[in-house]
């Protein structure tokens, strides 16, 4: 394998590459190995890699790397890592030899140890807690990985390159950073002083083919009544805050939910880190800015709330309300711009408004309570609550409407909800999405808007046996 690297390395010709040009002695042909031969343990074979990337990272041209090819690329690096590993004097079968490989070229091209983790379908989130301590979540389950950095200062080059990438920094003045990755994936990084143990990485992988509603109901998320009325919801132009707790789909809902809104209407999308995927054409994307080094130059979700207002949106998206710039989301929903969403963390319906509440007053600006109430009942007009459940399946566990005020306390009433039924031999939950058989007060609402609904959705079914 090696004389075979070391005949195409000859043979190439690349400006990628800056080879060693000594001549060396090629080692003994696979064939010849011991049978007793053993490749290098765990920390060896990290400690291999790390001097490995340090040569490549000498001999590479990062200028022009971009522009090969993977496949070129691995052809080269694999032609210089031979050359390399004779220099160690180290002996690898030629299934390790290859491992080696892909590995140097994740590092160079890649997040390194990540790069499987990235390219595994099956995972949703990938959990750094420490350098030697990897856990991933499969199908709604956390388990270890046998993924692991070579050491601290290794992980720590791994979360810069992310968040460089993006424009953003992390340092002992700022010790924590939210970025995404090329895909959308969303990425926390925490270090020290911080964090305790070291720096820990979390990232929410999302699907390289957005679920759509359908995706949703084959998924047992909600059921078709349910996926219809949202539909219709969308098309009538309602509002719709998505509320959930942490990891409980709220950002694939808003990409579904989404996915129903008319191509011909200008869409503005507000986020910390620009993660939504729309599907329509005529998107705007706007995602903040953190200070620099000085502490200047922020750019707030309040900034590019009120800057959209100023773009001439059909509808305003903001991925998640976290502070005050709910108060300009709620103005924004009642001036014109219907049809808008976000999603916010709460773990009712009841209260995801609550939250909304606080966090208008958050403002300082003395507001009656009453007032701002009345501006979110005005404002908000369906609330769709997620929720992660005991065996990591992900499901919408209401629907409900906001009908308006009475006194000082906003109504609502639940057009659907998920009735749990009990579990499963194997843990799994069972239960049923249903109708309340309240018929939404916005119904005439969506007849008006020539959406077609069916009635009947809306009645009690008998809950099966």
């Amino acid at each position: 394998m090696f004389n075979e690297y070391r005949s195409r390395r000859a043979a190439s010709k690349s400006n990628v590459l800056v080879l060693d040009q000594k001549q060396k002695t090629a080692p003994p042909p696979m064939a010849q190995m011991p049978e007793e031969f053993v490749d290098p343990d765990l920390q060896s074979h990290l400690e291999l890699k790390s001097r490995l990337h340090s040569e490549l990272l000498d001999r590479l041209n990062l200028s022009v790397i971009d522009k090969v090819e993977r496949s070129e690329l691995k052809r080269q690096i694999a032609s210089l890592v031979t050359s390399l590993v004779e220099d160690e004097g180290v002996y690898m079968r030629s299934d390790s030899f290859s491992a080696l490989v892909e590995e140097l070229i994740h590092e160079v091209m890649g997040l390194g140890p990540l790069e499987p983790l990235l390219e595994d379908p099956t995972i949703n989130d990938i959990l750094v807690n420490s350098y030697d301590q990897v856990f991933v979540e499969r199908f709604g389950l956390l388990e270890r990985s046998n993924v692991r950095f070579r050491d601290e200062r290794h992980l720590l080059r791994i979360i810069d390159k992310i968040v460089t990438n993006v424009g953003r920094r992390i340092d002992e003045s700022q010790p924590w950073v939210d970025a995404r990755l090329e895909d959308g994936s969303r990425v926390n990084a925490i270090i020290r002083p911080c964090s305790v143990d070291g720096p820990a990485l979390s990232i929410r992988k999302f699907s390289r083919n957005p679920l759509t509603m359908e995706k949703l109901v084959e998924q047992g998320s909600l059921n078709n009544q349910a996926a219809k009325l949202l539909k219709a919801l969308v098309q009538a132009r309602l509002n719709i805050l998505i509320s959930g707790g942490t990891g409980s789909g709220k950002t694939t809902m808003l990409n579904a939910v989404s996915s129903n809104i008319d191509s011909k209407q200008r869409i503005v999308t507000i986020e910390d880190a620009a993660e939504l995927q729309l599907q329509q054409e005529h998107v705007v994307r706007l995602e903040t800015r953190p200070p620099n080094a000085e502490g200047q130059g922020v750019i707030s979700q309040r900034d590019l709330v009120r800057n959209a207002l100023r773009m001439r949106p059909d509808r305003i998206i903001v991925g998640e309300v976290r502070g005050t710039e709910s108060f300009d989301m709620l103005q924004a929903m009642n001036t014109g711009h219907d049809g808008s969403m976000t999603t916010v963390h709460a773990n009712s319906s009841r209260d995801a408004l609550g939250r909304i509440e606080q966090m208008v007053t958050m403002l300082g600006a003395d507001l009656p309570i009453k007032t701002v109430r009345s501006q979110i009942a005005s404002a908000i007009q369906i609330v769709v609550q997620l929720s992660r459940l005991s065996d990591g399946t992900r499901r919408v566990v209401s629907i409900s409407e906001v009908t308006g005020m009475e006194d000082d306390t906003i109504t609502m009433q639940d057009l659907f909800v998920y009735k749990r039924r009990g579990t499963s031999e194997s843990g799994g939950i069972l239960g049923e999405f249903l109708p309340t058989g309240i018929r939404p007060k916005c119904y005439d609402q969506l007849l008006t808007s020539g959406v077609d609904v069916d009635p009947e959705m809306f009645m009690r079914e008998e809950v099966r046996s």
